[in-house]
């Protein structure tokens, strides 16, 4: 039997995807034999490698949208098709919601909800013209399904771009499958930004059930079986990968008032 996971002869543009959880997909990808174009407004030190294969690099910022139209377009002429793109790019800095400037929070849900929608809407234009059209998969956040105190522009984006998920599967069906990987707490070279030291790290993921933090590469597994035929009937999904999700507070809260 031929193996469902084989990505060869297909083109995979990831936003981002040259560092952190981008640079784990990127790396599932090519591993899997697939074609993959990485974006960016600056070029990482070096290019994700896996499997024999080495990542192409296009300078976008994925914000504007003409910048948008020439990623996709470079990507067509340069490889001929798009079967995947994964909007992973995105992020936000930590800011209190009572002192964001208006302007902070525009910024942060441009990224976050407004660039992938429309490099989705761009991919989605190139998809229904292929025979076996497409898929797309946006990478969602833990943020936008509970709260999200000191990033709650970011944790409403992402919320967002869960329900713009769904809407788009139903609207682009049957030619491109649309899903969702919404991510929890995964180790990257910014981990140490969030949690602090490495006790601090080791720390927070001693509260993850599954007793760690995520792997980028964890992500980007998520990311191959759903642009994978095994996925053929999954589209408007949303897979939590947060291994487990967290511990309520009100148990330890419990314990310790009961120790």
């Amino acid at each position: 039997m031929s193996n469902p996971l084989d990505m060869s002869g297909k083109v995979v543009l990831v936003t981002g995807g040259g560092k952190g959880v981008g640079r784990g997909i990127s790396s599932r990808f090519l591993a899997a034999g697939a074609d993959v174009v990485i974006c960016g407004r600056n070029p990482p030190e070096t290019l994700p490698s896996a499997g024999g294969r080495t990542a192409a690099f296009l300078a976008a910022d994925i914000r504007e949208v003409e910048q948008i139209d020439r990623l996709i377009g470079s990507t067509i002429e340069r490889l001929g098709r798009l079967d995947v793109l994964v909007n992973n790019a995105g992020g936000t800095p930590v800011a209190a919601a009572a002192s964001a400037s208006p302007r902070f929070s525009e910024a942060i849900i441009r990224l976050n909800l407004i660039a992938p929608l429309n490099c989705a809407q761009r991919a989605n234009a190139v998809m229904q013209a292929q025979a076996d059209g497409g898929v797309i998969i946006n990478i969602a956040s833990v943020s936008g399904i509970r709260p999200s105190p000191g990033t709650a522009a970011y944790g409403a984006a992402k919320a967002g771009l869960l329900n713009l998920t769904q809407t788009l599967a139903v609207e682009w069906a049957p030619k491109v499958r649309v899903n969702a990987v919404t991510a929890g707490m995964i180790r990257t070279e910014q981990s140490q930004l969030h949690y602090g030291d490495a006790a601090g790290v080791a720390a927070v993921a001693a509260t993850v059930p599954l007793g760690r933090l995520g792997e980028p590469d964890d992500v980007g597994g998520v990311c191959l079986f759903l642009a994978s035929p095994l996925a053929a009937y999954v589209s408007g999904a949303s897979i939590v990968v947060h291994g487990g999700g967290e511990r309520p507070a009100f148990l330890e809260a419990a314990k310790q008032t009961n120790g």
